[in-house]
């Protein structure tokens, strides 16, 4: 009888282990699994309406909702089950919290929050009046996201304490376009894109900036084509979604490379597995629904006897896209740029050589440059006239934080050439460029341009005397 109460005893005892296990596990925040295979966890969005260019006009991407599932070990799951919709996951550098567009309720604007990698309460990160969309960290506790602002979506930056976003929050875009942040580079620019004035009705384009929104600029000129949710690969080069599939930018090359991927319709944001295959959304035609797909790329990979082809399911849904497949993984956090920006109104720009261009132009025949910006209603009004000199230079003070647009004149004042888009320089800003729409990949010569040997004062075009302008050519 002793013998069976002892034994019964450790019955006794171990079953209560085994529930104490049970109910601390339950209560336990749930971690994502790691995957058995060489590849991480991913997340991805679901969303049985999707245009990835409606931001464009200011509108939602989702007209039916969305949903932003992780896939591990164990399948997969709702990332906040009990949202009415979430988007636009990105993952943090160290692969421990996971921000996210998301409502809470159907009628709630987007608001930016953040969870937890091993999971629990989701916090809400802004508290924005309208729409705020398409969040990505930054190094030194920011962060960078898409703001509506009376219908219009600009790209903000915040610092992030105490899962808030809170001041400093900077303005990084002043075009009159919509703009949408894309991924942050390696070298700590923010990659983002915007309407181009190319283009019948006006295409998107890939620009970088500055966390401070500061040195914006196109991140090629060969202008003309629809480009849009750009990615960084692990070679440093740039994948983008574009009119003919996916195509990419490379360092050692001023203009788009196609991508020889299989035919169909891409919506962007490409990633890359452990194993170095691709994270594609991918549709046949307009009338069905992006499906994530994988596809071995053979560039850059000499093992490969050819190319691989063929797209191989990696998530597939009913009736439903599936887009922005982001990897749960440690990744470098990118370089961290100090604002070089002064405490002043207004911002000085240097063009060392207007003849630096893509663009042709006489020698000599550039005499006079004009600079114009917007109003509040979107008139066209000049700013100001000021001498370019013989060697191409001129040195100009102008406005912050509104759109500008530069126009070249001859010596009878007719116009060579004038920009069609726009762009801005931040207050306080004080920017050198090589020539006039010269392209990265341009260096200038090694000579003090000849605007500073005369002075080095800029001609004033900060808009005291403000003309209306009949617009552009």
């Amino acid at each position: 009888m002793r013998g069976r109460s002892i034994l019964g005893r450790l019955f006794l005892l171990a079953a209560a282990a085994l529930a104490l296990l049970a109910i601390a596990g339950a209560l336990a925040p749930r971690q994502f699994a790691a995957s058995s295979g060489a590849d991480s966890p991913i997340l991805y969005t679901v969303a049985r309406g999707y245009d990835p260019l409606a931001w464009i006009h200011g509108a939602d991407r989702f007209d039916a909702g969305a949903m932003v599932f992780v896939k591990d070990s164990r399948g997969r799951h709702p990332l906040v089950p009990d949202f009415a919709a979430s988007a636009d996951p990105a993952v943090s550098f160290d692969a421990e919290n996971v921000m996210f567009s998301g409502k809470q309720k159907k009628q709630d604007p987007w608001q930016i929050w953040e969870i937890s990698a091993a999971g629990g309460k989701p916090q809400r990160i802004t508290a924005c009046a309208d729409d705020c969309i398409r969040p990505f960290y930054l190094p030194g506790n920011r962060i960078v996201y898409a703001k509506k602002i009376e219908g219009r979506f600009v790209v903000e930056a915040a610092t992030l304490a105490d899962g808030r976003a809170t001041a400093p929050v900077v303005r990084l875009t002043y075009g009159p376009g919509n703009s949408l942040p894309d991924d942050v580079l390696r070298d700590g620019r923010i990659l983002f894109e915007a309407i181009s004035a190319f283009g019948a009705d006006g295409t998107p384009e890939l620009y970088t900036i500055y966390s401070d929104g500061s040195g914006v600029e196109s991140y090629r000129c060969d202008h003309g084509k629809a480009r849009h949710a750009g990615k960084q690969m692990r070679s440093g080069d740039i994948v983008f979604a574009s009119q003919s599939g996916l195509g990419r930018f490379t360092s050692a090359l001023a203009q788009e490379v196609p991508i020889s991927a299989p035919a169909g319709e891409y919506a962007g944001d490409v990633t890359e597995t452990a194993t170095g295959d691709w994270l594609v959304s991918w549709r046949s035609n307009a009338n069905r629904a992006f499906q994530l797909m994988q596809w071995t790329e053979s560039v850059g990979r000499p093992f490969l006897s050819a190319p691989v082809d063929t797209l191989r399911p990696a998530v597939v849904e009913a009736n439903a896209n599936v887009i922005q497949p982001t990897p749960i993984t440690q990744r470098t956090i990118p370089k961290r740029h100090p604002s070089a920006l002064h405490d002043w109104p207004f911002a000085n720009l240097l063009c060392l050589n207007a003849y630096s261009s893509k663009y042709k132009f006489a020698e000599g025949s550039i005499h006079l440059v004009r600079l114009y910006t917007r109003d509040a209603a979107g008139n066209v009004k000049l700013l100001g006239t000021a001498p370019v000199e013989s060697d191409g230079s001129f040195y100009v003070q102008t406005i912050g934080d509104q759109s500008l647009q530069i126009e070249l004149l001859d010596g009878s004042g007719k116009t060579l050439k004038r920009e069609a888009g726009w762009f801005w320089m931040r207050r306080g800003e004080q920017r050198v460029c090589v020539g006039c729409h010269a392209g990265p990949e341009t260096a200038p010569e090694n000579a003090v341009p000849m605007i500073l040997l005369k002075s080095t004062t800029p001609a004033d075009m900060t808009g005291a005397a403000m003309q209306h302008s009949s617009g552009g050519d």
